[in-house]
């Protein structure tokens, strides 16, 4: 089984101001390419309106994500999130601000699996319920610098 990970929109945003930035993880209800490409299609309205970035980390068994924006916006995103009926057991993992994005450059595209992301039996026996904080942000910025995101 494949991971997809998706970037969201470029960003800048205004000097000396800070982002908040969430991440959270899920359990999928009904996955499949078409209830994802609902997903993206209906993100990439909305984020480029309300200046967010971010990546989604997702395959049958797991959604992970790194959200950043305007603290408001993130703030009502996550709460749609928490009651959207397409996952279940959302877990809040990092909940910070921040001068920097990690994703202000990333357009929408496909990676390919990454080796030192979990198996399908580790998300199985509760690795994503032991994640830290800490965990999961080092999850992302490691992911952001495979992509050159800080040589931009």
């Amino acid at each position: 089984m494949e991971y997809v990970c998706y970037k969201l929109y470029p960003m800048r945003d205004a000097e000396n101001s800070f982002i908040k930035q969430v991440i959270y993880v899920s359990k999928p209800v009904g996955f499949d390419d078409k209830a994802l490409e609902g997903v993206l299609v209906q993100s990439k309205q909305n984020n480029k309106k309300n200046q967010i970035t971010g990546a989604l980390i997702c395959r049958s068994d797991l959604y992970l994500q790194y959200l950043e924006g305007p603290p408001n916006k993130i703030d009502s995103l996550y709460s749609k999130i928490k009651i959207d009926a397409r996952h279940t057991d959302v877990k809040l993992l990092e909940d910070a601000k921040s001068k920097r994005r990690l994703f202000a450059n990333w357009e929408m595209r496909g990676d390919p699996v990454k080796d030192w992301m979990w198996t399908q039996e580790e998300v199985a026996d509760g690795v994503l319920e032991r994640l830290s904080q800490n965990d999961a942000m080092n999850i992302f910025v490691q992911h952001s610098r495979e992509i050159d995101q800080f040589l931009s």
